[in-house]
């Protein structure tokens, strides 16, 4: 069964054009993505700064008014729900963000920041009731029940990223955005919260959109990747798949960039990442868009944008090379 399902996603904005009478223009974020999730599963998106990855997040969740294509939720268009019934059904779909102590109000104890979603889900809840959830929440991600009582500047980053864990779970989610959730975070503690959110999806059945540019921590958690350069995708795989053999360019460049634990072998990788930055989202090449830092580049790949065609089982990629 599908939960989630989008088809030809655009995202973006209107933004001025420079000068006083020149008006504005249209600048796009997200381009022409499609996807679908299952109960239980982890969907990794990856990709450098600025390549859309949380405005997608955003979309999916109708956070962001999508300009092009749909996004199904258990089969029916989101477009098509009508706002107070959206707002009920918030509590399936979550979103967990990545600073975690900018996300928590500092004038609110723990406890109703944690329970506060409950009074939009479920507005019958006594203030006792909603309580009792906020510290089983609280529990669930590893936080005793006097956290309850506390504030968010007493918290260090990872007990606060926890309690905006709670936040997510305390509707009983079928599914949750982790936008950049641990990258914030110290390495160990990342550790501690990745594990944590595999285990709260194996108890709850939860299904995750895990938005990340490391890919070591994406290789952890998720069961599929899906990879983004300068709002399209260029490649999707099955986890083991494509970190077995990544098929695109692009993401064979973000595998060389991941740090590698031996000295010895990570001095012998210098000097192989890929030189240059990314095209402006305002001024992007007619044809792919890592044209101008592949060393596979033709001419071909600068005047013609390459479809994402299947190459195997569950694998796709953006490329026109890449079965040289």
């Amino acid at each position: 069964m599908t939960l989630l399902e989008a088809r030809n996603l655009g995202v973006g904005y209107q933004v001025a054009s420079g000068g006083l009478w020149q008006g504005s223009r249209f600048l796009p974020i997200v381009l022409d993505v499609s996807l679908s999730l299952e109960p239980g599963r982890t969907l990794g998106i990856v990709g450098e700064s600025g390549c859309g990855k949380s405005t997608l997040g955003r979309a999916l969740l109708r956070l962001i008014e999508p300009n092009e294509g749909q996004v199904l939720w258990q089969g029916q268009d989101m477009a098509a729900i009508p706002a107070e019934d959206l707002r009920r059904r918030r509590a399936e779909m979550q979103i967990i963000f990545q600073d975690p102590v900018a996300a928590l109000d500092p004038r609110m104890t723990l406890g109703r920041i944690v329970s506060r979603p409950l009074s939009t889900f479920e507005p019958g809840l006594s203030r006792r009731t909603a309580r009792d959830r906020a510290v089983e929440a609280l529990e669930q991600v590893g936080l005793s029940a006097d956290f309850a009582d506390r504030y968010p500047h007493e918290l260090s980053g990872g007990q606060a990223q926890r309690v905006g864990i709670a936040r997510a779970i305390i509707g009983r989610p079928k599914l949750i955005v982790c936008d950049e959730p641990v990258s914030a975070l110290d390495v160990s503690i990342q550790a501690q919260v990745i594990n944590l959110l595999m285990d709260l999806q194996e108890r709850m059945g939860l299904a995750l959109i895990f938005i990340s540019h490391n890919l070591a921590v994406v290789r952890h958690i998720s069961h599929d990747v899906m990879v983004m350069c300068l709002g399209r995708v260029v490649e999707t795989a099955p986890r083991d798949a494509f970190y077995a053999g990544p098929l695109h360019p692009y993401s064979q460049a973000l595998m060389q960039a991941v740090p590698e634990p031996d000295p010895r072998r990570e001095r012998g990788r210098l000097g192989t990442a890929l030189p240059g930055e990314l095209p402006s989202v305002l001024n992007p090449p007619p044809g792919c868009v890592f044209a101008g830092r592949c060393p596979k580049a033709t001419d071909l790949c600068r005047t013609t944008r390459p479809e994402l065609r299947p190459l195997g089982p569950g694998r796709a990629a953006a490329c026109h090379h890449v079965e040289d």
